[in-house]
């Protein structure tokens, strides 16, 4: 259904950008920049995100490693 010229944009902050919104069809407006910045934000969560698996995979094979050379007399 399209939206009428007289629909009023809600507008909403995600993660610090305005975001505009109609409520009739659900479509999105952004300034311009906007979508690059939620796509930065975006990849630098799935980073982290990656980094924090990593890091704890590291540190159980370390823990592992470590019983292991306590059991067995080699580090």
């Amino acid at each position: 259904m399209p939206c009428l010229p007289t629909t009023e944009l809600l507008m909403s902050v995600r993660e610090g950008i305005e975001i505009g919104y109609c409520p009739q069809c659900r479509g999105v407006w952004l300034d311009r920049g906007e979508l690059d910045q939620l796509i930065r934000r975006a990849e630098q969560a799935v980073h982290a995100e990656a980094k924090a698996e990593f890091d704890a995979r590291r540190e159980h094979a370390q823990r592992k490693k470590s019983f292991l050379g306590d059991l067995f007399d080699f580090d």
